[in-house]
């Protein structure tokens, strides 16, 4: 990881790094804060000195692996095999639905700048929750070109977009994706629910199709408003890991994910974004359609919601067209029309 620690979150490019920390109770403070959540790590959040809005990447053009060197952390065998043991478990009565993913992995290019790689997916594959937070010294560096909102706050509301259902275009969304929605609609209620106003919450929108380079999606939306006291803190607790990227019951869900999933996730399905403490504002994505460098490597997580009606083959075809652009603007060295 090269250059100078710097944040590009919310169409605004933080630099001056003043102080990082895992104390989400700090957001609860005063200044202008980038946040990655890793899934199964503690908290980044960077404190900035300095924002202006983002501009076009000045540095080198990004230059990332060959498509022959991705490698997959479960093949397509140990990928639909997986998918029979959560139907298994469905029909056990364990639980509903399990958001099972895998990790798409190459080596990282000599001077490689993720910054970069940033810049050539807002180009390639632009989305409304992008974010870049590298973080040289603290072990963060990634670019994340995330469709979905986990949590927007302004003030007292807070409200959360999960994206259940995937298709390449509205006509291929199903029934199993509207009942795969409502699952997770019902699971996000009740996380918000434990730190909102008694009757609050509420859903503004189901079911509302949102197009995306290459595919589309199914989104919902659950809002409330914050109970007296609650702050960051107690709301990451309440909903943290995202439901859209964990399944129901989200435990149940997490411990099947853990025994059935061969690497960490690390950022990926956790969350990253921006918090102005001083202003008691905020946005979260959920850190799908992720990159991220480590150990050499650059990584990059695909994976979706297994239910009672889900086909093996079908959710890794699945897998595969939510990462197929996505490795194509980070294998090219020219945009993807």
């Amino acid at each position: 990881m090269t250059g100078p620690p710097l944040a590009v979150v919310g169409d605004r490019l933080a630099t001056d790094l003043l102080d990082v920390t895992s104390d989400l109770a700090a957001l609860d403070g005063d200044g202008f804060w980038s946040v990655v959540l890793p899934f199964d790590a503690p908290p980044v959040c960077a404190r900035w000195g300095r924002l202006r809005p983002a501009r076009p990447w000045p540095g080198r053009p990004w230059q990332g692996p060959a498509p022959q060197q991705w490698r997959s952390s479960l093949d397509r065998e140990a990928f639909e095999a997986r998918v029979d043991a959560i139907r298994r478990a469905i029909a056990a009565g364990s639980v509903y639905q399990v958001n099972l993913t895998r990790r798409l992995s190459a080596p990282l290019p000599a001077g490689a700048e993720m910054p970069a790689l940033g810049a050539a997916l807002a180009v390639g594959n632009p989305a409304p929750f992008s974010a870049v937070v590298h973080l040289p010294d603290h072990g963060v560096d990634l670019a994340s070109a995330s469709p979905e909102r986990f949590l927007t706050r302004r003030g007292r509301r807070v409200w959360s977009s999960p994206i259940k259902g995937t298709a390449s275009t509205p006509e291929g969304l199903t029934a199993k994706d509207r009942a795969e929605n409502v699952m997770i609609v019902d699971l996000v209620r009740n996380d918000l629910g434990r730190i909102c106003e008694y009757g609050s919450v509420r859903v503004p929108g189901l079911f509302e199709v949102e197009h995306h380079p290459g595919l589309v999606h199914l989104v919902s939306t659950v809002e409330g408003r914050l109970a007296p006291g609650v702050g960051w803190p107690e709301l990451i607790a309440a909903t943290f890991p995202p439901g859209s990227v964990t399944g129901a019951p989200k435990l149940a869900a997490l411990e099947h994910i853990a025994r059935l999933e061969p690497v960490p996730r690390g950022p990926y399905c956790g969350a990253v974004g921006w918090v102005d403490a001083s202003r008691r504002t905020g946005e979260l994505n959920v850190a799908i359609r992720t990159f991220w460098a480590a150990d050499g490597e650059l990584h990059l997580g695909t994976g979706g919601g297994i239910t009672w009606d889900s086909t093996p083959a079908a959710e890794w075809a699945e897998t595969e067209l939510k990462a197929r652009r996505l490795l194509r603007v980070a294998s090219a060295l020219t945009p993807v029309p």
